[in-house]
């Protein structure tokens, strides 16, 4: 084989090689932009807008959180279109037993962990429930207190009409611890099944006086006229809340209590004259 030859088949060896580099290079850049480009689109793809809140959330709450729970509620449907709040109010106990008995239920907010534990040791509630408002008692008399009632030891006088609430709902236990703490006894004319039961029989007239929450004399008004005593510091209830077990709509059921422990949550609960947790 002649130089001249010998240089025209290294010159081509040289060229089909560099051909070669360039088609591998070239495939591997494609390979690359396709591995880049894979990874952003599954992304996108598994990154869900949140889901839309619909449908009823029901709650189960006690009595003395009506009106507040009430402004939430309103509050609730107006942020989230397309959803309503219906309450089931009355005494912790009953309220316990209904879901313990299997009423359907999203939310349960009790005014004492006593009446709590009734549900979570069933376990029918979701995870721990967490405390988000405490409540006090006072007495609530007639408008411009006629029979100067100025303490919780003037319930005892012969003759005062006085109502309590039955002693297995938390506004009647917590009667009971403030009249240990006065070292009083004191028969009510009556004990009745929640808060707004006992407030009811002032506001009518039919009782002199009732131990019951500030909210609820603080929600009647001029109905009513409240008098604070010591011993209520003795008998502080705390109201936790709850997802339920078997929730028809926990979402929502989730979404609800956000909103009762968020900032504005607290205001309402606050304005109504519940203490912080």
């Amino acid at each position: 084989m002649t130089r001249s030859a010998r240089r025209t088949r290294r010159m081509l060896q040289v060229a089909g090689a560099g051909v070669a580099a360039l088609l591998a290079l070239s495939g591997c850049s494609s390979s690359g932009d396709s591995a880049d480009a894979s990874p952003k689109s599954d992304k996108s793809a598994s990154s869900p807008a949140s889901p839309k809140l619909s449908g009823t959330v029901t709650v189960f709450a006690a009595a003395s959180l009506k009106e507040s729970f009430t402004t939430l509620g309103k509050e609730f449907e107006k942020q989230h279109p397309g959803t309503k709040v219906g309450f089931n109010f009355g005494g912790s106990d009953t309220l316990a037993a209904s879901i313990t008995g299997g009423a359907p239920a999203d939310v349960f907010a009790a005014a004492s962990p006593k009446t709590m534990a009734i549900v979570t040791d069933k376990q029918d509630a979701v995870g721990t429930p967490v405390t988000f408002v405490r409540n006090q008692l006072e007495i609530a008399t007639l408008p411009g207190n006629p029979h100067k009632v100025a303490s919780l030891k003037d319930l005892t006088k012969s003759g005062l009409k006085v109502v309590l609430c039955d002693k297995t709902v938390p506004c009647g236990a917590a009667a009971q611890k403030a009249l240990e703490a006065g070292k009083l006894k004191l028969t009510p004319a009556s004990y009745e099944e929640d808060v707004k039961s006992a407030l009811n029989k002032v506001v009518l007239k039919e009782a002199d006086a009732a131990v019951i929450y500030k909210t609820d004399v603080k929600a009647a008004g001029d109905k009513v006229e409240g008098v604070e005593f010591p011993e209520s510091a003795k008998a502080i209830n705390d109201y936790p809340i709850t997802v339920l077990k078997d929730a028809p709509n926990a979402e929502a059921a989730k979404a609800f209590i956000a909103l009762v422990e968020s900032a504005e949550g607290q205001q309402v609960l606050t304005q109504a004259g519940f203490l912080k947790p």
